[in-house]
């Protein structure tokens, strides 16, 4: 993740999307703001409203039409970059040093099956082995992992992943996450065991490569 403050729009959007985070504004506090037409502020704020990130809020101020000031939406909030992985590595360095790297890798195989008890519910029970897998690749996706799959002749899949939300972390602690959290999450949503790491980013890959053989 980038140590940036700036969101990932870029122009004049990206710099509504800045005055929007410290505040909700006008379009005419924004067309003062960033030296703009108001008429112009209106229309880059539509193009955000349409796309989710901005949305108008209404509050009367004194007597007179209540202002339409816009502020970002949890989507548009999202855009800015944060630095999770800096808290989770104190965490898990915290941990390791109280408890010792058994206790912590115990603790991350309970959460990673918790994790996939909560989204289980998006894995078919039925269906053939590529479907199920397929199924598992999207719900992978909606965590952020970037995933496909892959079908050798004699049947093992391989779910091939080329982004790791927890990349920075892994790079640290890949026995941690590679082979306890991120084995059993995927284990826990395919509903068995079983699974073979082939090849990590962590170990110089160019991307996480999971063989699984579903019966």
């Amino acid at each position: 993740m980038a140590g940036s403050t700036s969101p990932v729009e870029s122009g004049t959007r990206g710099r509504i999307l800045e005055e929007l985070a410290v505040s909700p504004k006008t379009a005419r506090d924004l067309s003062k703001s960033l030296g703009i037409q108001e008429s112009a502020a209106r229309g880059h704020l539509d193009r955000l409203e349409a796309r989710g990130l901005v949305v108008p809020t209404f509050r009367r101020e004194g007597v007179g039409r209540p202002r339409k000031r816009y502020l970002l939406t949890p989507q548009g909030r999202e855009l800015f970059p944060r630095r999770y992985e800096m808290l989770l590595d104190s965490v898990m360095g915290e941990l390791i040093t109280r408890e010792g790297e058994p206790y912590v890798a115990s603790l991350f195989a309970d959460a990673a099956r918790s994790l996939a008890r909560q989204i289980a519910g998006e894995i078919p029970q039925g269906g053939s082995s590529h479907e199920r897998a397929t199924a598992l690749a999207a719900a992978l996706n909606q965590l952020g992992f970037r995933c496909t799959i892959e079908e050798a002749p004699d049947g093992t899949l391989k779910i091939v992943r080329t982004n790791c939300v927890f990349r920075h972390s892994a790079l640290a602690h890949a026995p941690l996450i590679c082979d306890v959290f991120d084995k059993n999450l995927t284990e826990g949503l395919l509903g068995q065991s079983g699974l073979g790491l082939q090849d990590s980013i962590t170990r110089g890959g160019a991307c996480c490569t999971h063989l699984i053989r579903l019966t």
